[in-house]
C-alpha cells in the first residue's frame, strides 16, 4: 500500500487498483480497505479504484487527537492523492464521512452513499444517545470487546452470530479498532440528519438503499437526497444493510461514468 500525509501529519494507507477515471471507496465501521476489496475488483475495469485504512484501521497511523474531526482532512488528502475528477462512494457511516467532507468543501462533483447510519426521530435519538454513552464507558473502561459487541448489537447483528464471532480470528482484528468507533460516532452526531449543512453539498449525489432494509434505514435515504441541492434516490430490490458488491457495483459504475463522460462531453 501507498501512503500519504493527513493535514496533521498521520500517515493514511491506500491502494489504487484499474485504469480510468479516480473513484475513491469510503468504508464504514471497523472495516479496512481490504473490507472495500471485492467491490474495489468489480469496478477496477472502468475506473482507477483508491480504497484506504481510515484513520486507526489496518495500516493507517492515528493521532487520536481530534480524530473525529481529522478524518474529513484524511478523505481530503486521499481524494487529492486520486487525482483531479476523483468521485467519492461511502459505505454506510463512511457515506456519512463522505457527505461532512463534501459540506465542508471537498472539491467533488460525484458523490454516492448507501445506507449512512443516521437515527432521527424521538426514539432514534434516544437510542443513539445511549449507544454513545455506552460505547464512552466501554472504551474507558478499556473493554474493547464490549465496545464491538455493541456496535454489532445496535446494527441488527444476531447475539448468536456475535458468539460465533469471537472464536474467529477476524475478532482481535475488530478489538483492534475498536477505538475508531467513537468516531464514527461523533461522525452521526446526535443521529439526526444535519439537512442545514448538507445543504452546502454541491457534488452530484446518488443516495442508495436496500430494498430489504428497515424502513427507518430507508426513510433516513430519502429525508438525504431531499436534503441535498443535488440529491437522487435508489433502491435496490433484494439488498440490506450488507449489500452484494456485484449488486451495487453496476449500480455505482452506471451513475458515476455516465456522469463523468457527460461532463468530459460539455
Amino acid at each position: 500500500m501507498d501512503r500519504i500525509l493527513s493535514a496533521d501529519g498521520t500517515p493514511i494507507a491506500y491502494r489504487r487498483q484499474g485504469e480510468g477515471p479516480p473513484l475513491v471507496l469510503v468504508g464504514g465501521a471497523l472495516s479496512t480497505a481490504a473490507t472495500d476489496a471485492p467491490l474495489a475488483a468489480l469496478l477496477a475495469p472502468r475506473f482507477t479504484v483508491i480504497t484506504y485504512d481510515r484513520r486507526g484501521r489496518g495500516a493507517s497511523g492515528d493521532a487520536r487527537s481530534g480524530a473525529a474531526g481529522r478524518e474529513t482532512e484524511d478523505l481530503a488528502a486521499v481524494v487529492g492523492a486520486a487525482g483531479p475528477g476523483a468521485a467519492v462512494f461511502g459505505m454506510a457511516s463512511g457515506g456519512a464521512l463522505a457527505l461532512e467532507a463534501a459540506a465542508a468543501g471537498l472539491p467533488v462533483e460525484l458523490l454516492a452513499v448507501y445506507e449512512p447510519p443516521y437515527t432521527p426521530g424521538a426514539s432514534g435519538l434516544l437510542f443513539k444517545a445511549r449507544c454513545t454513552a455506552r460505547l464512552h464507558q466501554l472504551l474507558a473502561a478499556g473493554d474493547r470487546s464490549g465496545a464491538v459487541e455493541l456496535f454489532l448489537s445496535a446494527t441488527g447483528v444476531a447475539q448468536e452470530t456475535a458468539a460465533r464471532m469471537r472464536h474467529t480470528p477476524l475478532w482481535a482484528e475488530l478489538e483492534a479498532m475498536a477505538h475508531t468507533l467513537a468516531y464514527d460516532d461523533a461522525l452521526l452526531g446526535n443521529g439526526a440528519v444535519p439537512a442545514e449543512r448538507f445543504a452546502a453539498v454541491t457534488a452530484r449525489t446518488l443516495v442508495i438503499c436496500g430494498g430489504f432494509s428497515s424502513a427507518p434505514a430507508r426513510a433516513v435515504t430519502r429525508t438525504l437526497a431531499e436534503a441535498l441541492p443535488r440529491g437522487r434516490h435508489r433502491t435496490l430490490t433484494g439488498q440490506m444493510r450488507d449489500v452484494a458488491p456485484q449488486v451495487i457495483a453496476p449500480v455505482l459504475a452506471d451513475f458515476f461514468a455516465k456522469d463523468v463522460y457527460a461532463r468530459q462531453a460539455s
